[in-house]
């Protein structure tokens, strides 16, 4: 479900992984492995690890404003417990949910090509065949809303991507849709806090209590 720590499908995500191993020694530098059970109902998709985020910290989400507001929510909403430090050992534990990224390397300028995203989509397609309780998607951005769509054999263009959208698939699996939780979107208004909790919220209804 992860690549191995040394993955050479993506020659330019190869590159720069390499680079960023000499500007971040510190680093995980790697692809980055998913986070919380696989018997979790709950798999919350993002696109990709930025370079001070998750390529850092060697955890989804982790390291940068975007994990600000997706963890905030999650330990609101009970699918979370802990306290979020922005780093891989804060404690931070996940109950019921479980974080990836469509692409688990980091891309330069945080922008991926299309052969890399196809490339990686069979590690996301092992991640929901791995996770036999799924029973929903949270898509945090049109790219992950694109990739679990083609995983599972089914056209972007019959279910749109719109924040807050909430699609039946085929199967009882349910995929919605978030804008993503980036430092630019929550900055500009695109996304606020309370646009994302009632996402969350929605799905926590749907799912039950915690």
């Amino acid at each position: 479900m992860t690549p191995a720590a040394d993955c050479q499908l993506c020659p330019r995500l190869v590159a720069y992984r390499e680079a960023n191993r000499a500007a971040i020694p510190h680093g995980f530098n790697a692809p980055v492995p998913s986070f919380g059970p696989l018997s979790a109902r709950l798999l919350v998709v993002g696109q990709a690890p930025g370079v001070n985020g998750a390529n850092t910290t060697g955890r989804p989400f982790t390291g940068d404003v975007a994990g600000r507001l997706l963890y905030a929510t999650l330990l609101k909403e009970g699918f979370a417990s802990g306290t979020y430090a922005e780093r891989a050992n804060d404690g931070l534990a996940l109950h019921d949910c479980r974080v990836t990224n469509a692409v688990r390397c980091a891309p330069p300028q945080h922008k991926l090509q299309t052969q890399e995203i196809n490339t990686c989509r069979r590690f996301l397609a092992e991640e929901l065949a791995a996770m036999p309780n799924l029973r929903v998607c949270l898509a945090i951005g049109r790219e992950p809303h694109e990739g679990i769509l083609r995983v599972l054999g089914l056209k972007p263009a019959s279910y749109k991507f719109a924040h807050g959208a909430m699609h039946q698939l085929p199967g009882g699996l349910m995929l919605a849709d978030s804008f993503h939780t980036s430092q630019y979107n929550v900055n500009t208004g695109r996304l606020t806090p309370a646009m994302f909790a009632a996402v969350v919220a929605a799905i926590r209804a749907r799912l039950g209590g915690a």
